[in-house]
């Protein structure tokens, strides 16, 4: 089974790039299912309905996020409608949405995705690491398959829960920074693993973001609205090669594919 994770989708050049990219990734790399982090797929911030629907309709199977989750205040009332839109699992009990879904997938295979959230330099929501267990111990009841989404800042902690879930899951991948990292691997005990997979969208910028407002705001220290860039658009993200069977990786490979202007 080939699994494509697109890292974070930023506004509308992010959407973009998925539209016309994404069909001649999945027919090249001959991929069974498609997961994408979408938190900051509508305008650079959140999401919205319209959005979560046109992402599904471009064939991505399930949608993750993390912290911008929340920025658009509309999520609150459809979040809880769409099983496949995950919000971080270890956020505290009532909190709408759902935090790991199992679908699935081409041939009557089912996969189970989990999001988490980290903790370092964040929020401090429910420890990401026994939640990965609980939640797990749950998917494995449906499915040999599950990936992890960890939404966080500290390659520190994303690297401890991939040795934390090494074997247990066929993939931890880091996702926040928008900085695709060079550390793919596969860890001992059969799960691909990288720090971030990271960014769709306008690379022209800081992190997605119009470079000149960000310098900006480093010089002065000055509240500033970010606004998305537009240019040097790419797709990034990576894709995953795994046994069906036993729930291993067999490969990870980076990709990062440009959007002509």
């Amino acid at each position: 089974m080939n699994i494509l994770f697109i890292g974070d989708i930023v506004a509308k050049p992010g959407r973009r790039a998925v539209r016309e990219l994404l069909p001649q990734i999945v027919t090249r790399h001959r991929v069974d299912f498609v997961i994408a982090n979408c938190e900051n797929a509508a305008g650079g911030f959140g999401v919205t309905r319209e959005v979560v629907v046109e992402l599904f309709d471009r064939k991505i199977d399930v949608l993750t996020s993390g912290n911008h989750i929340w920025d658009k205040k509309e999520v609150y009332e459809f979040l809880d409608t769409f099983e496949t839109l995950l919000r971080p699992a270890n956020y505290p009990e009532g909190t709408p949405g759902f935090g790991s879904v199992v679908v699935k997938a081409p041939g009557g295979k089912t996969v189970g995705v989990l999001n988490l959230e980290g903790r370092v330099f964040m929020r401090p929501i429910d420890c990401p690491f026994r939640t990965a267990r609980r939640e797990i111990a749950v998917l494995k009841e449906k499915t040999d398959v599950i990936l992890v989404d960890f939404h966080g800042e500290a390659t520190s902690e994303k690297q401890a829960l991939g040795w934390f879930l090494d074997g247990d899951v066929a993939a931890v991948i880091g996702t926040h920074t928008h900085v695709q990292t060079a550390d793919e691997r596969i860890l001992p005990g059969g799960t691909a693993y990288i720090s971030d997979a990271g960014m769709t969208g306008p690379h022209d910028s800081v992190i997605g973001v119009r470079k000149e407002i960000v310098i900006e705001k480093f010089l002065t220290g000055l509240p500033a609205r970010f606004d998305p860039a537009k240019k040097g658009i790419l797709l990034q993200g990576v894709l995953i090669s795994l046994d069906e069977e036993t729930g291993k990786s067999l490969s990870i490979r980076r990709i990062s594919v440009p959007l002509d202007s």
